[in-house]
């Protein structure tokens, strides 16, 4: 359980200010205040970091330049067509971040990059397939779909999604990693070093 909590806190922590915009806009209806809690959200996470002096990881000063960026962006046009397409472009930038191999170590606890990183390697690239199926269904749906059908759809989807596929990882690589470990004990061996 303490792994999971483990790696279910780096990835709330990662996704709090998009799913923040997202229950914002649906409550607010307002794009503005929406996506101005969003990027302070993100700021104040980098922030918080900084004044902890923790390291601030790639990812997550990736994640707070697009909140920037398209937050900015958003706010200077209040085109709601461009509110709508831009996740799309945040979930392919992510996607092709993702695409580094090792990028999870991050979320991961030290047992498992010993003993499962073959695994972790595959669904890193499994996380930046589904980033990708995302933008591709964030445009269709953009295009054809209401404001405010829109966001509530996306906003589940952006919630249940990826719930699920960590759901599915945590699942593998749980099973996968005690299988491993007990046959290393049963050979005598110890368990691989990182």
């Amino acid at each position: 359980m303490k792994s999971l909590l483990h790696a279910g806190k780096f990835l709330a922590l990662d996704m709090a200010s998009t799913v923040f915009f997202l229950i914002t806009y649906l409550v607010t209806r307002n794009i503005a205040v929406s996506v101005a809690l969003g990027m302070a959200l993100g700021a104040a996470q980098i922030g918080w970091q900084l004044k902890a002096k923790r390291p601030v990881d790639t990812m997550q000063w990736m994640s707070l330049f697009l909140v920037i960026a398209s937050g900015t962006a958003t706010l200077l046009t209040r085109d709601a067509r461009f509110v709508m397409i831009k996740p799309s472009l945040i979930y392919a930038v992510v996607g092709v971040v993702m695409l580094k191999r090792g990028w999870m170590n991050r979320y991961l606890p030290p047992e498992a990059i010993r003993t499962v990183p073959d695994i972790a390697m595959v669904f890193g690239y499994l996380w930046s397939g589904l980033m990708f199926a995302s933008a591709v269904l964030n445009l269709v749906l953009a295009l054809r779909l209401s404001p405010a059908a829109w966001a509530s759809f996306m906003s589940a989807w952006a919630i249940v999604s990826k719930l699920a596929l960590f759901a599915v990882q945590y699942g593998a690589m749980r099973a996968i990693g005690v299988r491993r470990h007990r046959a290393q004990m049963a050979l005598g061996e110890a368990p691989a070093a990182a």
